[in-house]
């Protein structure tokens, strides 16, 4: 029976395309997507990182969203994509002994073990953010087709696309720093993030109007900060508890 390549438009009998080799089952993304992107794609590392984040800054919503519908084969994994950028950004931090939390003057909590911890697991702590986002995104976007776990892909992406933005920028980081201004970096960063967020999301849901999917996006991300804020409150205070 003859297929048509997703990824390339050829057609092609067989389980590969003889074209650019792509898989003819390329499944709905979903559970098991993840499930076994976790178990294999960390394990493989070839050229599909350029790639990816080429596409993530020339057209990100556009090629999330064939990625998405099965446009995948020169793709890295989404998640070993944030895995691998998180990791070098928090052994940058590391290495160079800076601060990524902001230090307070309250003596009850301990800045300076959570900012190691969080420092030591960065790859981890950024993948357990995504799922917070997608919420945002999920109710903010709930009518436009897609599920919890292809969002969670899309939100996965544009983590790597911040991650990318931070290390690029991370000289500046260490200027910054050294000057005292580390707020300075992070509001930098944080608002080119914003500005990728909007710009992603605007032409992964290119069936709406622009302005309502601009809209949208404020209104998931204020849904992410308040879960983000409610969840960080009550580990800080668990702390304080236990300490």
């Amino acid at each position: 029976m003859a297929t048509i390549c997703k990824n390339c438009n050829t057609t092609f009998t067989g389980k590969f395309c003889n074209n650019c080799g792509q898989t003819a089952d390329t499944h709905k993304i979903n559970f098991h997507f993840l499930w076994h992107d976790i178990q294999h794609g960390l394990l493989h590392f070839d050229e599909g990182i350029p790639y990816s984040l080429r596409q993530l800054f020339t057209r990100p919503g556009h090629s999330i969203r064939e990625f998405i519908e099965g446009k995948r084969v020169r793709h890295f994994k989404p998640l070993s994509l944030v895995v691998v950028l998180a990791t070098l950004y928090g052994f940058l931090f590391h290495y160079f002994h800076l601060n990524y939390l902001n230090t307070s003057s309250d003596n009850s909590f301990d800045y300076e073990s959570m900012n190691d911890w969080v420092l030591t697991h960065f790859s981890w702590t950024t993948v357990l953010t995504i799922p917070l986002y997608t919420v945002g995104t999920y109710i903010a976007f709930k009518n436009q087709g897609y599920n919890f776990v292809e969002l969670f892909v899309l939100n996965t992406f544009k983590a790597s696309q911040r991650l990318f933005v931070q290390i690029l920028t991370f000289p500046v980081a260490l200027y910054l720093y050294k000057l005292g201004h580390s707020h300075w970096f992070q509001t930098i960063t944080y608002s080119i993030g914003l500005v990728l967020i909007f710009w992603t999301n605007i032409q992964f849901f290119n069936k709406m109007p622009k302005a309502k999917a601009f809209i949208l996006s404020i209104v998931s991300h204020l849904i992410f900060l308040i879960i983000f804020i409610i969840i960080l409150t009550i580990i800080v205070l668990i702390s304080e508890i236990f300490t």
